[in-house]
């Protein structure tokens, strides 16, 4: 089978497009809320992304809104690019986590450093878990298994992170 050639943000803003014709801020919104647990995407990418699929063929672009904004929508080339992308091997996961990185080097940081480190990154997971839990709940009542799922995987992250977070070595 053919590579499409994009990549998975482009991927998943075709993905988000599917549901209807939507401008960048808008795609950035909706990225946020359905995927943002699990998948981040920028602003820049975002819009670096869409003139690259218009280019393609794979998104249309609508009549200007207001303050210019530019809505878009998925063509039937988008459509057939997104199913070959959800057929294609993943590839590998790239890990980049920053608190990890801060916490190779804590014999670098004061012990009140790493502390401030821990307790932040603890905060932040706590946070995130309870929205992932409160968000797959939700997927479930509205009948989005698929998403539900996806969001397991958030869950599981969180959850690892925060036992991680309690292993870090106190100075």
């Amino acid at each position: 089978m053919a590579q499409t050639g994009i990549n998975a943000t482009a991927a998943a803003l075709l993905g988000l497009l599917h549901d209807g014709q939507m401008t960048g801020g808008q795609l950035m919104a909706t990225a946020e809320e359905r995927l943002g647990r699990y998948w981040s995407m920028t602003r820049s990418q975002v819009y670096r992304e869409l003139p690259a699929l218009a280019e393609l063929g794979y998104v249309k672009l609508g009549k200007p809104g207001p303050r210019s904004s530019q809505p878009y929508s998925i063509t039937p080339a988008g459509k057939r690019a997104f199913v070959r992308w959800l057929t294609e091997d993943p590839g590998r996961d790239t890990l980049r986590n920053s608190v990890a990185l801060k916490v190779a080097f804590g014999d670098k940081q004061s012990s009140a450093q790493l502390r401030k480190l821990q307790e932040s990154a603890v905060e932040y997971h706590n946070q995130e878990l309870a929205r992932s839990r409160d968000q797959a709940k939700e997927a479930k009542k509205e009948g989005d298994e698929y998403g539900a799922t996806a969001l397991e995987f958030a869950i599981g992250y969180h959850k690892a992170a925060l036992a991680w977070l309690k292993n870090v070595p106190a100075k």
